[in-house]
């Protein structure tokens, strides 16, 4: 049963890769403008389980919940479409993309969504400022610094105003000052806009920027709120 209020939900997923098995019978729920840290030993399988509740990955058994959708049934179209519009991404390079500017990069989703591209730049340069890096706009990612370059990620995951945000190590490769700015950054606009955030890292200083942690260990997730 999905927990009331929950905007995203899984029960009993279970993964495997081969001989390995990543999720064995793993639960997951998170309500909006919650920031829920999911956190591991590596390869614990943290990320699969991100990327299940994404619809990147379907899993071998289980099911999850996006309001009235069921991911595991629905079609690659049907996701991707949720993909662009509904979530937002964020990962631990930003794979931004080299040959846009940072502008352009950030309005490219709404882009692909059929935004007309003054109007997608405007929305993207409101963004760009929110997260203090407006002067990036015409730069391309090369040319900016790693904590500029993440920023602009965050930008990019926000311009759709999605309801759920994944963020995969958003800050695995800055330095502590910057990474804390961003998570300032991220955590303080998702929760204005009432977005979730499901957060994968494994630095406890990032993981108190969240409101609950979810441990995954051997497959499986403990909510550490209960646990207490």
């Amino acid at each position: 049963m999905t927990p009331a209020g929950s905007i995203l939900a899984a029960t009993g997923l279970r993964k495997s890769y081969g001989l390995t098995v990543a999720l064995d019978g793993a639960d997951f729920s998170v309500h909006p403008g919650e920031v829920v840290a999911v956190m591991g030993p590596s390869g614990s399988g943290k990320s699969t389980l991100l990327h299940c509740l994404a619809g990147i990955v379907r899993p071998d058994a289980g099911s999850v919940r996006y309001g009235d959708h069921e991911l595991t049934t629905m079609p690659d179209a049907g996701r991707s479409a949720l993909r662009r519009g509904d979530f937002g991404f964020v990962f631990q390079f930003g794979r931004l993309i080299p040959e846009l500017t940072c502008v352009e990069n950030v309005a490219m989703p709404l882009r692909l969504g059929g935004v007309r591209r003054k109007d997608a730049e405007e929305q993207a340069l409101r963004w760009l400022e929110r997260l203090e890096v407006s002067d990036t706009r015409a730069q391309r990612p090369g040319e900016v610094s790693g904590g500029q370059g993440q920023r602009v990620a965050v930008a990019r995951a926000l311009v759709t105003a999605p309801r759920v945000i994944f963020a995969d190590e958003p800050t695995g490769a800055l330095d502590s000052l910057n990474g804390e700015r961003v998570m300032e950054l991220l955590t303080d606009a998702a929760r204005e806009t009432r977005a979730a955030v499901v957060l994968v890292t494994h630095d406890a200083r990032i993981a108190a920027y969240s409101d609950r942690e979810v441990i995954v260990r051997d497959g499986r997730a403990r909510d550490m709120a209960g646990a207490r």
